[in-house]
């Protein structure tokens, strides 16, 4: 990847140019990061040495059967990767993958401006690579597992993913990012670029320790009549940051949905840039959140209307569902329009569960705990029952339970 040299040694340079983000950047605003720019992390290493023995085939029982690449703190694992594509299908490492890839790697998810894309960008060793040539379709689902461990010293890896979609193709790619231990940073970019007429679907489901931290951006390039949407689930992680970022075409239809529970004092932050730059497009999205312990979520969500986009078909919603006085949310829905001819809107809702149903499931013989249980559950299936993956639906549906159990003991 000798051509990337360039863009890595200025990246680099804007590292050190822009420093860590403070509060007293708009985009910040409620995400403080002097813990992260305080630390002196050092390169994580890539060995199953922290995980016991069953722990990490417990957490990849999800993915067996599937093709999956699995990369240990960043670097790829051939042992623990599986792949069985059919022939013209590419699914490798980054350190594997030739010179093609970089007509689009580093190309859309700009660092000029972006500290943790920057730091990426400079230092990232590995990833995956995934490139569907015109016209295929994948049935099975392509999983990307990114294991992260840490123990006594910090440790940091940057991984970075580049996923090309042919025009006239299908198919899923699932990121999952598993942690174990504390003291340690993972810092991830993908880039998904799809072509004309394709349809894309594309899931994140982070569950990484709660001491740990989590900085991720999602860059979508998408052509035209494309249809593609994106799942993002956090339910681990200390201090998380999630940032998307979708492009669309003329014709385009993208839905963009998350779900976030945070509980303790874990401190999520969400921002998604829904970028309309052609006519005819439309955007769904909607997030969910549901706060407990002494937790805190952002919601920061942007449409974006260039000028000509005329005929735009753009709604966004973020609720949330606050199960704790000592829960915080900070919510900002925007909208910034430059066409005369759309139809965009938004709204935010923030609130607790409903009294006078859990009063009627107690009438119906229900305990109260478990009438909370049950409402609480109903609200986060929403997203939940959108996600195509039975696997992937059915663990975090298992996950979403046991977690409201242990909420409540």
């Amino acid at each position: 990847m000798t051509g990337i040299e360039p863009i890595r040694q200025d990246a680099a340079r804007r590292v050190a140019e822009l420093g860590f983000p403070t509060t007293r950047d708009e985009d910040w605003r409620f995400t403080n990061v002097s813990r992260i720019a305080r630390t002196h992390f050092s390169a994580a290493p890539s060995d199953l040495s922290a995980w016991g023995e069953g722990q990490l085939e417990q957490r990849l029982v999800p993915y067996e059967g599937s093709p999956r690449l699995v990369f240990i703190n960043g670097c790829y694992s051939p042992e623990l990767s599986s792949l069985k594509l059919a022939r013209g299908i590419r699914a490798t490492s980054l350190r594997e993958a030739n010179g093609a890839v970089e007509a689009h790697l580093a190309r859309y998810a700009v660092y000029q401006d972006r500290a943790f894309v920057a730091l990426n960008t400079a230092n990232f060793e590995d990833g995956a690579c995934i490139e569907i040539p015109k016209g295929t379709v994948v049935e099975e689902p392509i999983h990307l597992v990114f294991l992260a461990s840490g123990g006594d010293v910090p440790v940091i890896s940057h991984p970075r993913n580049l996923v090309v979609i042919g025009p006239h193709s299908q198919a899923t790619v699932v990121e999952s990012y598993i942690g174990h231990g504390a003291n340690y940073f993972t810092n991830a970019v993908t880039e998904i670029v799809a072509g004309d007429h394709s349809v894309v679907d594309h899931y994140k489901l982070q569950e990484e320790d709660e001491r740990s931290f989590h900085v991720a951006t999602l860059q979508v390039q998408l052509g035209r009549e494309t249809n593609f949407s994106t799942h993002s689930i956090s339910l681990g992680g200390g201090l998380v940051r999630n940032d998307i970022n979708a492009v669309l075409a003329e014709g385009t239809e993208a839905t963009v949905n998350g779900l976030y529970l945070p509980s303790g004092s874990q401190h999520v932050d969400n921002h998604t840039v829904i970028d309309h730059a052609r006519p005819h497009g439309a955007s769904h999205e909607l997030y969910k959140g549901i706060l407990s312990g002494a937790s805190a979520a952002v919601f920061n969500g942007k449409i974006v209307v260039r000028p000509g986009a005329q005929k735009t078909d753009a709604k966004q919603t973020n609720k949330n569902l606050v199960l704790s006085e000592n829960a915080t949310i900070n919510t900002k829905p925007e909208l910034q329009i430059h066409a005369d001819d759309v139809r965009c809107t938004h709204g935010a809702t923030i609130g607790q569960l409903d009294e006078e149903a859990i009063f009627y499931l107690q009438s119906r013989g229900i305990g109260k705990e478990q009438a909370r249980d049950l409402l609480t559950y109903a609200f986060a299936r929403d997203i939940i029952d959108r996600i195509k993956v039975e696997p992937l639906r059915a663990r975090l549906g298992k996950i979403v339970l046991e977690r409201l159990h242990a909420n409540r003991n």
